[in-house]
């Protein structure tokens, strides 16, 4: 992020920002005028919701953003989890997807890496509705 952003938040929504939580009591908005890694509570995941191992993914690298006491643990674990899919998939669109978000996470890119986790979400549910022959079901490798 470069240059000024400005966030809105509602009464009661947090906002995280180098590993800081924000709550807004009221209504605000706060105007970011330096780069800083930040995530909306609605990007955030919680433990419950990681059912998938892409989503698995997401909370690892959600951890990296969130924790700076956690980054280099979270990303050793996204590297192990993205390998044991490339080992568990042989469908192209999510072999793509999970070495574009190594990349990401390679270049040290891990708020990117985290939007097109989010983005490959569609993929991994499109193959756990009607996974194909050679694929393992999503589920199976959770």
């Amino acid at each position: 992020m470069s240059g000024n952003l400005r966030i809105s938040l509602r009464a009661g929504e947090r906002l995280f920002i180098n590993g800081a939580v924000i709550k807004a009591d009221r209504k605000v908005s706060l105007e970011l005028l330096n780069d800083v890694v930040f995530l909306l509570e609605q990007h955030v995941m919680k433990p419950e919701e990681t059912t998938t191992p892409l989503r698995q993914l997401y909370f690892m690298v959600q951890m990296m953003l969130m924790d700076p006491s956690l980054h280099l643990k979270a990303k050793e674990m996204a590297f192990a989890s993205i390998a044991e899919q490339l080992a568990a998939f042989s469908e192209p669109n999510i072999r793509q997807a999970l070495g574009e978000i190594k990349k990401l996470l390679e270049d040290d890119r891990p708020l990117e890496a985290l939007k097109r986790v989010r983005a490959a979400f569609a993929i991994e549910e499109a193959l756990v509705a009607a996974p194909s022959a050679g694929d393992l079901n999503a589920k199976e490798v959770a």
